[in-house]
């Protein structure tokens, strides 16, 4: 005899999303939910496939050497079903949803990583800013081969997420693989409460402005568009040009995304969002206005500026309202939905595809800078363009029009100094500063 399902059965028909079933040894119970059954449509999951996730769980349950309880079976086929669709896929339980609604708000407990499956090993999409695995060390790329002392290879995602949370204070200990590294490198951090300031500015030089955007989350929009108002305050009203960096941004909220990407192109689309049924398709457009008021820009990006930040990236490109700088993205062009459950969990299922204004999807393939910049560090002899001039030589001639600045540095020596310590502390940054440069002078002619 065929044993029983023994769940109850709201969980069982809860893992066919659409689909109300009620089994009975295998068998439905009444000819209501058998005329249900019928009007699905024909590619609803089939009643010996259910029938074989009952047969299949009870013998797990019977037969599994230790005891195991219904909770954590039903739990991990609904991990192993949303996992086994795409790595963006997953079902979020009561924690895991709580911490996601954390994420989203900027305030969250953890090492403070973006993190994605590989291979059976645990990929690093990036590190956020001035967080525990920011200032360890972590790099965009960084394999996680094993955590404390247990390896990655066959742990799922949400396991390995789950092994590196933990209470604020407590440490945790990484072991790494880079690219060019000779041999694998350990780290240890300290988990914390971590509060992210997703936008952070400066001036570069008198003029140019810097605004780092460091994930999307909701108050992101709102936050740049104050900072950016501050450095054309400190400019004297106007900047002469903006460098937007994006690198290591692994996403976050789209909205968010949009409103950014708003905030500097004053008309057409920005992002257009296409999935299986015209319901899903939505495409959002700009509103007129640009907060530079037409000053250029440089988005800066690499292989760690994922998803929203691609959005934003993709529209700035294909406005033509900025020169996109630095290395190909990382090439996440689909779009999660959350969608809650009734006891407090939820799923997140990848529901549709993404495309820039020109109708392209970036998904696998990222965006493309238009100039092309490798991260660099320089050694103390290499100027890297940076040339010398008669000022540095010894002995050289005094300028008598130079005399009222006092022995103290003129502003061509200030910038000088400024720039020679951007190349060697940011390359790409510097190269972006210098094509900024170039921009605001071209755009003065």
């Amino acid at each position: 005899m065929r044993p029983s399902l023994r769940v109850p059965l709201a969980l069982c028909a809860g893992l066919v999303i659409g689909v109300s079933v009620a089994l009975t040894h295998g068998v439905f119970a009444d000819k209501q939910a058998q005329q249900a059954q019928q009007a699905q449509q024909a590619d609803t999951l089939p009643l010996s496939q259910l029938q074989n996730f009952v047969a299949i769980l009870n013998r797990v349950k019977s037969d599994y050497v230790e005891p195991v309880s219904d909770k954590k079976l039903l739990d991990a086929a609904l991990h192993g079903m949303l996992s086994g669709l795409d790595p963006h896929s997953s079902y979020l339980d009561q924690d895991e949803y709580k911490d996601m609604n954390a994420v989203t708000s900027g305030k969250f407990g953890g090492l403070g990583i973006e993190v994605t499956a590989q291979h059976g090993v645990v990929r690093v999409v990036s590190p956020i800013d001035d967080t525990p695995a920011d200032r360890a060390g972590i790099k965009a790329g960084d394999l996680i081969v094993k955590i404390n002392d247990t390896a990655v290879s066959g742990m799922s995602l949400t396991d390995a997420v789950d092994k590196m949370r933990g209470a604020p204070g407590t440490k945790i200990t990484l072991t790494i693989i880079r690219k060019n590294a000779p041999k694998p490198i350990v780290v240890t951090i300290t988990r914390e409460i971590i509060h992210v300031k997703s936008v952070r500015s400066k001036m570069l030089e008198p003029g140019y402005g810097y605004v780092r955007i460091s994930q999307f989350s909701s108050d992101t929009g709102d936050a740049l568009v104050k900072q950016v108002k501050a450095l054309q305050k400190d400019a004297g009203g106007k900047l002469k040009g903006l460098v937007l960096d994006l690198r290591n941004n692994p996403g976050g909220v789209l909205t968010a995304a949009v409103q950014v990407s708003d905030a500097f192109i004053s008309k057409g689309p920005i992002v257009s969002i296409r999935g299986r049924d015209a319901d899903s398709n939505h495409v959002w457009n700009a509103t007129a206005g640009d907060l530079l008021n037409g000053a250029p820009m440089v988005a800066l990006v690499n292989g760690g500026s994922a998803s929203a930040s691609e959005i934003v990236a993709g529209a700035l490109k294909d406005d033509h309202r900025a020169l996109i700088v630095g290395t190909r993205t990382f090439g996440k062009g689909s779009v999660q939905t959350i969608m809650p459950l009734s006891n407090g969990t939820a799923i997140r299922v990848t529901t549709a595809r993404y495309y820039t204004p020109s109708g392209h999807s970036i998904q696998g393939e990222g965006i493309l800078p238009d100039i092309q910049v490798e991260p660099a560090k320089l050694s103390g002899d290499d100027n890297s363009g940076l040339s010398i001039h008669e000022s540095d030589l010894s002995d050289h001639l005094d300028n008598p029009d130079l005399k009222a600045f006092g022995g103290k540095q003129t502003e061509a020596q200030k910038t000088d100094a400024i720039e020679k310590k951007l190349a060697g502390d940011d390359y790409q940054l510097y190269q972006s500063l210098t094509l900024l440069k170039g921009l605001a002078i071209v755009g003065r002619h």
